[in-house]
């Protein structure tokens, strides 16, 4: 009686609350575009490179500040036994006529400057390449969870089918069993791909600051290109010019070699214009001194002779930061030429991938259909029908994963080359569309 009065009113309270969450509209599907505009809002290492960008601005300001005008203001006061005392006002005015040491030290800040603008831009690059690498991240791993959960129902109805099939005497256990075993693995793989997209979309968040939420997919009609120009030597020269990761090396060269003359310039001497003031009043001063303005303008001229061989040393450190340099910037160069040409080969494999795995695709439906038929038949095996379903699940992804390795292959090889930007992702995301329902199961 109590569970017959509890379960009609348990139902009462909860069927508004389920109503109103299928009520609820479906969030819109995200595109590229969209992923990417949250990016730059909240990738913390796009704001890192800004915030090194503004960090080498201001060491510029200060390394330009050292050769203009100095002002500085002292005052001092004292009072001697028997209560007199005095005040002194002290001004000084330098200006740096020649100081070499000091014009190279500003121009290889400048230069680090130029070097960070580059490498903020090499940071954006990087974003898109992140952005689309995660982005289609997602896309493969719900077409892989797709298409396990396609392969497991089709093992299901298999079990069904082979369950009836015994227990009318048409086929033996061995079958029912075969199909519950492939059945049992492709739920495991059915789970393991969930695990992998849920990672695929924890990396997404992890460059947008947010839970993503659904988002287009990859068209079905997708038309594969070749690069162009189609020669690889052309992308690589590309690269070496536009590169901006690479220009930043470039330019961090050219300030490690400003900062050797830098510090050889420290042994050449220095020329600055000073003007002293000086006001005294106070019952310790002189009559003829109260609230009087001395000034002194002085031209100095510094030679320095010897600083314990710490100028030396500096310069030496200075030679070996530019080798340091020189070899990074030939290892960036190196490794910049190797990501090009794989990323131009990428894109070219990508395209013959497309055509195998279509083909495979092809041949796999085909071969299902006979398979299927040659079972009503009888000369096909319940082990031949199994591997025909399984043999149809791997084109199919196999031919998924390529469509998407192409897309990626083609934004990775613009990155490589500095061409990298938002109009590229614009173009990408023209090919995406809304993401398929759940198909109806034709295995």
């Amino acid at each position: 009686m109590k569970r017959s009065i509890f379960l009609p009113g348990l139902l009462a309270l909860l069927l508004p609350a389920v109503l109103q969450a299928q009520a609820q509209p479906q969030p819109a599907p995200q595109d590229l575009l969209q992923i990417y505009a949250l990016a730059r809002a909240a990738d913390p290492q796009l704001a890192g490179a800004g915030a090194l960008r503004g960090v080498q601005q201001q060491n510029t300001v200060q390394a330009r500040a050292a050769l203009l005008p100095q002002w500085s203001l002292e005052l001092s006061g004292s009072r001697l036994p028997g209560g007199a005392h005095q005040q002194q006002l002290d001004s000084r005015i330098s200006q740096v006529l020649l100081d070499l040491s000091r014009l190279r030290e500003w121009d290889a800040q400048q230069s680090l400057l130029s070097a960070e603008e580059a490498q903020l831009q090499a940071a954006e690059q990087a974003l898109c390449a992140r952005v689309a690498r995660a982005y289609f991240g997602v896309l493969s791993a719900e077409a892989a969870v797709r298409n396990a959960r396609a392969n497991e129902a089709a093992f299901a109805r298999q079990v069904e089918q082979a369950s009836t099939r015994f227990a009318a005497g048409l086929s033996a256990a061995l079958d029912v069993e075969q199909a519950r075993a492939y059945h049992q693995l492709s739920r495991g793989s059915s789970l393991q791909e969930q695990e992998a997209l849920q990672d695929a979309r924890e990396a997404l968040a992890e460059i947008i600051g947010q839970e993503p939420g659904p988002l287009l997919s990859l068209a079905a009609e997708l038309r594969p290109q070749a690069p162009q120009p189609q020669q690889r030597a052309v992308w690589a020269e590309r690269a070496l010019q536009q590169n901006p990761a690479l220009r930043a090396e470039t330019l961090r060269l050219q300030a490690s070699e400003q900062r050797l003359r830098s510090a050889g310039a420290a042994h050449l001497p220095t020329l600055s214009l000073n003007l002293d003031s000086q006001r005294r009043q106070g019952s310790a001063v002189a009559a003829a001194l109260q609230d009087r303005n001395d000034h002194t303008l002085t031209l100095r001229l510094n030679i320095p002779l010897f600083a314990g061989g710490a100028t030396e040393s500096q310069k030496q450190r200075a030679v070996h930061q530019r080798d340091a340099q020189r070899e990074q910037l030939e290892a960036a160069r190196r490794a910049l030429l190797r990501e090009t040409q794989a990323q131009y080969q990428a894109v070219l494999s990508s395209l013959q991938l497309l055509e195998s795995t279509a083909a495979a695709v092809r041949a796999a439906n085909e071969a299902l259909a006979a398979t299927r038929a040659g079972q009503a038949l009888g000369t096909r095996s319940m082990t031949d029908l199994l591997l025909a379903i399984q043999t149809q699940t791997a084109a199919q992804g196999a031919h998924e994963q390529a469509r998407h390795r192409h897309v990626l292959a083609t934004v990775l090889l613009q990155q490589a080359a500095g061409q990298l930007d938002g109009d590229t992702l614009a173009t990408v995301n023209q090919l995406l569309q809304a993401a398929p329902a759940a198909a109806e199961e034709t295995r």
